[in-house]
């Protein structure tokens, strides 16, 4: 059996998404035919069974890489500011990080006192932020960096998990 890293294994379950749809769209295409009364369809196109045969083939081996990125997601782990963290566990910090980065970036871009118009008639209304913007834009830069950090760190490690997957037949 082929081998191939985790890296690659993310890429080809892309792959196999798209020709799995593909195959379905050929499917409903070899399915019918426009003919005159009396006329014999044409038979060019591929038999139904045999696009139905290379995707179920296709669909097994999309289950198979599925299972063996989950597990190589659950068993491995990257290291994150002195923690070991599974590869899925870092992924959604990751994807965490870049939330709480987009949120402090909201803060960081508010006026400190900002009047407020058409909120009371014959008063001056003022919202005022209860912090720092700038402490929240240095948040944000913060939050960004750990971020691309740890993503950077399930990058490279997804070059050195190996999964047990032939892929010949796709590339």
């Amino acid at each position: 059996m082929g081998k191939i890293n985790l890296a690659e294994g993310i890429k080809l379950k892309s792959i196999l998404n798209r020709r799995i749809q593909e195959l379905n769209e050929e499917l409903q295409r070899s399915a019918f035919a426009l003919v005159e009364k009396g006329k014999k369809p044409e038979t060019g196109r591929r038999p139904m069974a045999e696009i139905e045969q290379e995707l179920e083939r296709v669909r097994k081996d999309s289950r198979s890489l599925d299972g063996l990125v989950y597990r190589a997601n659950i068993d491995h782990e990257v290291e994150f500011e002195g923690s070991k963290l599974p590869i899925v566990e870092a992924i959604e910090f990751a994807t965490q990080l870049r939330a709480q980065a987009s949120a402090y970036k909201s803060f960081s871009q508010a006026q400190k006192e900002e009047i407020q118009f058409g909120y009371s008639e014959g008063t001056v209304v003022y919202r005022i932020a209860l912090f720092d913007p700038e402490d929240y834009r240095k948040k944000a830069e913060e939050a960004e960096r750990r971020a691309h950090k740890l993503s950077n760190a399930v990058n490279a490690k997804n070059y050195t998990v190996i999964l047990d997957f032939d892929d010949s037949a796709y590339y």
